[in-house]
């Protein structure tokens, strides 16, 4: 058996529990070893049965006595009966498992786990962790630390662990040591087969510590690999070495509606002199919410337009792209260059040779149009893979393009510094000049009213307009949910509430026309209040909108709900971001009322990574910047360790 041998080859997983496993990022017999317990119970203490007490989580071994089905008085089938030892018996019952009575039947040995509770005045348990005690055999779900792993419908810790047991037991030699024998030692790292062994079947607690320690350390030493042997490839491709017209791009600049901020001179220089460069640029631009990315990119599309070549800029959803071919066509809209919008609905372009291709991921199949490219813009970077990028690269066939990658959610620098070590790294981190603060809100329940009322004024004497955002499409049937405001439920109720003004809804379900339309409507001022779902959280571009209301805000991470907010203020009008939420634990509160007096979009992604973690910090799964399975982007000191192991071993 090999770590690269499909999951298939283990017993009891035919195409059924294959895609199952499917469904938990399982397939492969590594991806099953480094499925690795979220949680754990301590069923070590094992005791005899005239010791236990109530309340205790503990282990009884001993010979099932009886059990038989029983119908109680609510009428539920129940399965009932004792297990005794030599000190005594002690009741156990289950719940519509009837067919227990025929696997565990009278005379079975087993051990059984859980909290012992009171039943007709003596102690028991209920719907206990059970198992056969089966001579020379370790027990796996009883009487010791027993891991509990993320399911999938159909698929139980118990049936994942039992399959885990079998790959270990016959694994043979594939799971050798792989790091030098200095290396292990001087980091304190546990063997990487006694870690495997450790994080499914603990001995201690201290023994499930030292293996996830050692696991996490495996899957950042891997990523630190892969972007040093990446920046190795890129530095022996040759690249069109570009020529700087400087009169050019400086009547470009002054020509411009607006003044660069320092910050946006400072990061153009470091891009221009990349693209004179014999290697490929590979830079990654991260700016607050409107600290002007796309004008930084268009000054680069223009450098290497005027080198004959051409630009692709990609974005992760329709609006945007649309977004940016508006933005890029008004700032170019005095010299010859020719734009075309390609998405997959429609390719919007000129007679003639393209200057600069915009368009979705629908740009990956149209590479054939590509002539000559010399720049590749990503907006939105932690949204595509390395492979999509790829795909682009390689469409150039002669010379490797030069690439910008960019980010409106700021990356904690403990994290961009260690792990983006393929890519140069720029920060716009100053808001143009005449822009206003945003003033935001944490609004309590009781003042949804008077908040309702406010906005109206604001509309009504100001002409303003509202964003409501919901984090659901629709209402779900989920305990947890309920209360969870979602985009149509709350049209209905804001269309009452707000009767003499005009209302539009928007979300991810509408045909791209219908979103579009909507979205022409409320920059056209046709629409007051438009309702939505978070995809306005990035491209949205509407300056006289200048309230954001926010429900069900503590769902959202501290940089998302910074993006949103960075839909209003972008006039020159005072903008208000309102945070509602139903949640009044005072972690929730921490969070929200940091968003409250704190603007910087860089602070507040710190901030997340210590309160939240990196998940919400990135904001939806990371392709191109790396899932963490098993190590967490806040381990500073870990990332730390694997970056210089990583330069050692390169």
């Amino acid at each position: 058996m090999k770590l690269t041998d499909s999951v298939s080859i283990l017993p009891f997983v035919g195409p059924n529990y294959e895609g199952k496993l499917a469904r938990l990022d399982v397939l492969t017999i590594e991806d099953l070893l480094l499925h690795i317990p979220n949680r754990y119970l301590d069923f070590s203490k094992v005791t005899d049965i005239s010791n236990v007490k109530i309340g205790e989580i503990i282990t009884i071994v001993g010979n099932i006595s009886s059990l038989k089905n029983q119908i109680t008085k609510s009428g539920k089938r129940m399965q009932i009966g004792q297990v005794e030892d030599s000190t005594g018996k002690i009741t156990i019952a289950w719940f519509n498992q009837p067919f227990l009575i025929y696997t565990i039947p009278a005379g079975t040995k087993i051990a059984v786990s859980g909290e012992a509770s009171w039943f007709a005045g003596k102690p028991a348990f209920f719907s206990p962790q059970f198992e056969k005690i089966e001579e020379g055999k370790d027990t796996l779900h009883t009487g010791r630390l027993v891991g509990i792993y993320s399911e999938t419908a159909g698929l139980s810790s118990k049936w994942l662990k039992s399959r885990i047991k079998y790959t270990l037991d016959n694994i043979e030699n594939n799971l050798d040591e792989f790091l030098p024998k200095e290396i292990i030692k001087k980091y304190l790292l546990v063997d990487y087969k006694k870690a495997i062994f450790d994080i499914h079947f603990p001995e201690t607690v201290n023994s499930y510590v030292k293996a996830k320690e050692r696991l996490a350390f495996n899957e950042l030493l891997n990523l630190q690999l892969e972007a040093k042997r990446r920046k190795q490839i890129l530095q022996k491709k040759k690249t069109n070495k570009l020529t700087v017209d400087k009169k050019e791009v400086d009547d470009f600049i002054k020509n411009l509606p607006f003044k660069l901020t320092n910050s946006q001179t400072k990061v153009v220089d470091e891009i221009l002199t990349d693209l004179t460069n014999d290697i490929p640029m590979n830079r990654l631009l991260q700016g607050d919410v409107g600290s002007g990315k796309t004008v930084v990119s268009a000054i680069a599309a223009l450098v290497t337009i005027l080198n004959g070549l051409q630009v692709v800029l990609m974005a992760p959803t329709q609006i945007l792209a649309n977004q940016h071919y508006e933005t890029i066509n008004s700032l170019f809209n005095n010299l010859k260059i020719r734009i075309a919008l390609i998405t997959g609905t429609k390719i919007k372009k000129d007679i003639g040779r393209v200057d600069i291709f915009i368009g979705t991921h629908a740009l990956l199949t149209k590479t054939k149009l590509f002539e000559k490219l010399g720049l590749i813009v990503i907006d939105e970077q932690h949204k595509f893979g390395v492979k999509q990028t790829e795909i682009l690269t390689k469409s150039s066939k002669n010379k490797s393009p030069h690439i910008l990658t960019m980010t409106a959610t700021p990356i904690p620098r403990t994290i961009a510094l260690n792990m983006l070590s393929d890519m140069d790294l720029s920060t716009l981190n100053e808001i143009p000049i005449g822009r206003i603060p945003i003033k935001t809100w944490l609004v309590p329940n009781e003042k949804r009213k008077n908040a309702y009322d406010w906005i109206g004024s604001q509309i009504k004497e100001f002409g303003s307009q509202a964003f409501v955002v919901c984090p659901l499409v629709e209402d779900s049937e989920k305990e947890t949910m309920k209360d969870v405001k979602a985009v149509k439920s709350t049209f209905i109720e804001l269309e009452h509430i707000f009767s003499k003004f005009k209302l539009g809804l928007l979300h991810g379900k509408l045909k791209e026309s219908e979103k579009n339309k909507i979205l022409d409507d409320f920059k056209k001022k046709k629409l007051n209040i438009l309702v939505t779902t978070p995809v306005v959280e990035v491209g949205i571009d509407v300056p006289n909108a200048t309230i954001m209301l926010i429900e069900a805000s503590d769902r959202f991470g501290l940089a998302q709900l910074h993006q949103l907010r960075g839909r209003v203020g972008r006039g020159d009008k005072q903008s208000y971001c309102l945070l509602f939420t139903e949640n009044e634990s005072e972690r929730v509160s921490q969070r929200l009322t940091a968003l409250t007096t704190t603007s910087s979009g860089f602070e507040l992604a710190e901030l997340d990574l210590s309160l939240r973690g990196p998940g919400e910090v990135l904001g939806i799964k990371q392709h191109g910047f790396g899932n963490l399975k098993i190590a967490s982007w806040s381990d500073t000191k870990l990332i730390r360790i694997s970056s210089e192991v990583a330069n050692k071993l390169i």
